[in-house]
């Protein structure tokens, strides 16, 4: 897996900390710092997420990808998987996360509750590569519920 990312630039006091990420696949996302009071030329303009950000919702990418495609492999019919993430990062350097809580919203017809925690558990315990990573700094807590089609 391959990405470049480059600094986007900017000058004077209100300097840019806006960069541009290439992905391997071809993808383009922007990422962009909180603006900062105090020292402007260090802050960014608040213009696209915060990289930080982009690691949370990759982590939910990753594990809602998992779940959906264990609930068709076992016949459930899902409909829609949402992934609502609550996050708290150290407040000193490095600010990794501490702790993420993920509550799934599965949507479908005749859903078995059983089988939607099944998925969910094994995701994260053996396939969602994002989420078993942020585990090893962050406690990691799921929750979920079922909507009817």
């Amino acid at each position: 897996m391959d990405c470049t990312v480059s600094w986007t630039g900017g000058t004077g006091a209100r300097s840019a900390m806006g960069f541009l990420a290439e992905t391997g696949s071809g993808h383009t996302v922007m990422m962009d710092g909180a603006p900062d009071a105090a020292k402007p030329e260090n802050g960014g303009q608040n213009l696209a997420p915060r990289p930080m950000e982009m690691v949370l919702a990759g982590t939910g990418g990753c594990t809602a990808y998992d779940v959906v495609l264990i609930l068709k492999r076992g016949r459930q019919q899902v409909t829609g998987c949402q992934v609502q993430l609550k996050s708290e990062r150290a407040t000193q350097d490095p600010k990794v996360f501490t702790t993420i809580h993920m509550h799934f919203v599965v949507t479908g017809k005749d859903l078995n509750a059983s089988a939607v925690e099944r998925a969910i558990a094994m995701s994260h315990d053996k396939y969602c590569s994002a989420s078993i990573m942020l585990a090893k700094t962050a406690e990691i807590t799921t929750s979920f519920e079922i909507v009817a089609d």
